[in-house]
């Protein structure tokens, strides 16, 4: 009798810790895919200012077509990017590529001091920090969460059904380096 209330005490606190480590590693999943969609939200709030900050410049700097068809031609990569990893890399590109465009803008006086063209850089500056900031988020998620699905015990836990997430990261080399503007 003792010995059979000993083993469904046993099994009960088995099954109380199994559950706690699932659940755990599910609300670690949550919080990844939540900081994956507020970086999603601030690339597309970037997305969004493009625009109006290209036909900006447009006006003052047309003959740089080059540097802002890159920059459109990175907003629509991120924009069609259509997995975590690809859009990560389209964001890291169109990253670079503002840099060129803010670096090309130093050019003209006139830009520069052109009320429009201030706010929406601020905005962008402003935007780029908080993608900064949720890129950050998203890794420090990724971290935790791998850490539980690959530690003992939740490795046992997790099984097949969770695997190793990939954190946001630069993938090139160009992208860690500063823009180079020649005239």
């Amino acid at each position: 009798m003792i010995a059979a209330i000993i083993v469904i005490v046993i099994v009960a606190v088995l099954a109380l810790m199994y559950m706690n480590i699932y659940n755990g590693i599910v609300a670690k999943d949550n919080r990844c895919n939540n900081a994956w969609q507020t970086i999603d939200a601030q690339l597309q709030r970037r997305n969004d200012l493009i625009p109006n900050l290209v036909e900006t410049v447009k006006g003052y700097a047309s003959h740089e077509s080059e540097t802002l068809e890159a920059v459109i031609k990175a907003r629509s990569a991120v924009s069609s990017a259509s997995t975590p990893e690809s859009k990560m890399e389209a964001s890291n590109q169109l990253t670079q590529t503002l840099g060129h465009l803010f670096a090309v803008a130093e050019a003209y006086p006139d830009l520069k001091a052109n009320a429009n063209f201030q706010q929406l850089q601020s905005q962008l500056t402003d935007t780029e920090d908080k993608i900064s900031y949720a890129r950050m988020s998203f890794n420090d998620c990724v971290l935790e969460y791998n850490n539980a699905v690959r530690t003992f015990p939740g490795n046992l836990v997790a099984g097949a059904k969770f695997s190793s997430r990939k954190g946001f990261e630069v993938s090139s080399e160009s992208a860690r380096q500063a823009p180079e503007v020649k005239f």
